[in-house]
């Protein structure tokens, strides 16, 4: 009965062929899963890699690696490609930076790899003259701020030129500098070197410059008149001729954009001295001529009978030293220098009679002289000149009575 329900015994070479047949089947198995897998190079945030996947698309492989693809990530294939043998996908995350213009914030989320990318991707426009806290060739990190500070227009203006230049807010002195805007000792700046440039600002700059001039001028003679008693009075001689000197004289100017605004005297010298003139003026009185009683009485009776008569005549100026101006009765030839005036012999004629004289005009017999006597007058001109052109005449004069 025991033989009959005992198992049979399975020998040790039985065991192992049944157990290298398991494996066998275990590892057709495995090599048959591995064999239908796809394989693909894959790109993770900057890492190559080779992966096999039986996964259907790019977004199955995805997961499969525990990715979540944001809309602002980079992903070189659309999520919903089917995958395939020797597909190479490339996934870059995007990174959050922010960027501040004129303290105006920005946030973005971007795969740009250099601070220049992400100015053409966010369509930002910079001016050479703009402030940017980065250079262009910097790569972009998560986190990362970008300051950008935008330039404005300035108006220079520049002595008589003006131009429009572009800056930052910045001192002054900076702006000028980086214009190679060179600003010497005297020149005036508004504003002033070490306030802030704004916007919508203006400078003005004053080109002062000091500069020195040398001119010559004549110095003009003086007349001087000196009484001469050698000389009949009523005459004058010029006895010194004048001649002008001349001066050298040296000004300091003080020029503002190129015009002369200050002119200050700071030497003089003398080239050449003046000679002032001399003019004699005669004092001597003119003696009276003696005549013939018969000839005195002969006219004397001529005037008596008739109203016409000759007479000598010369002429006479109150241009002198010591000449009142006043005539004997009392006009003043100074005060009217155009007055027709002649000395007489009162015991010929009246004075107060209106005389016509020969060459003359009209006058009035109004002044007497130690020469005048008997048929002998002296008429009244302005200017020395006029008298030494009248002379000595014999003219005929008319007493309106």
């Amino acid at each position: 009965m025991k033989n009959l329900f005992s198992r049979p015994r399975q020998t040790p070479k039985v065991i192992l062929m049944m157990t290298s047949i398991a494996v066998f089947l275990l590892a057709s198995g495995v090599l048959f899963f591995e064999g239908t897998k796809k394989t693909v190079a894959l790109s993770l945030d900057g890492e190559k890699q080779k992966v096999k996947t039986h996964a259907d698309t790019i977004s199955e492989l995805l997961e499969e690696h525990d990715i979540l693809v944001d809309s602002k990530d980079y992903l070189s294939i659309p999520e919903t490609t089917k995958i395939k043998d020797d597909l190479h996908i490339v996934w870059e995350p995007a990174v959050d930076i922010k960027v501040i213009i004129d303290d105006k914030e920005q946030s973005f989320a971007t795969t740009a790899k250099t601070v220049e990318d992400v100015l053409k991707e966010e369509n930002i426009q910079l001016r050479n003259e703009d402030f940017m806290s980065h250079d262009m060739n910097d790569k972009i990190e998560a986190g990362m701020i970008i300051h950008i500070e935008k330039a404005f227009p300035v108006t220079v203006i520049d002595g008589e030129n003006e131009k429009i230049l572009w800056t930052v807010s910045t001192p002054v002195k900076d702006f000028l500098d980086t214009a190679n805007i060179h600003i010497g000792d005297l020149d005036r700046v508004e504003p002033r070197i070490n306030e802030q440039l704004s916007k919508k600002a203006s400078l003005s700059i004053t080109r002062v410059e000091k500069d020195t001039e040398v001119v010559e001028e004549p110095i003009a003679y003086e007349t001087i008149k000196r009484n001469d008693p050698a000389l009949t009075s009523g005459k004058q001689k010029v006895t010194t001729e004048g001649v002008n000197g001349l001066i050298s004289k040296k000004y300091e100017l003080i020029k503002e954009n190129g015009k002369v605004v200050s002119k200050k005297l700071i030497s003089e010298n003398v080239i050449k001295e003046k000679t002032d003139q001399v003019i004699s003026v005669g004092t001597k009185q003119k003696l009276p001529i003696a005549k013939p009683m018969s000839n005195v009485k002969k006219n004397v009776q001529k005037a008596s009978d008739s109203d016409e008569y000759y007479v000598t005549a010369t002429a006479y100026t109150v241009d002198c030293d010591g000449c009142s101006g006043k005539t004997a009765v009392g006009i003043d030839l100074r005060a009217n220098p155009n007055k027709k005036v002649i000395a007489v012999d009162p015991n010929l004629i009246p004075l107060g009679s209106r005389v016509y004289v020969e060459g003359y005009g009209y006058a009035v017999a109004g002044d007497t002289g130690g020469a005048i006597n008997g048929n002998k007058i002296d008429v009244y001109v302005p200017t020395s000149a006029e008298a030494h052109n009248w002379g000595v005449k014999k003219v005929k004069i008319k007493v309106i009575r």
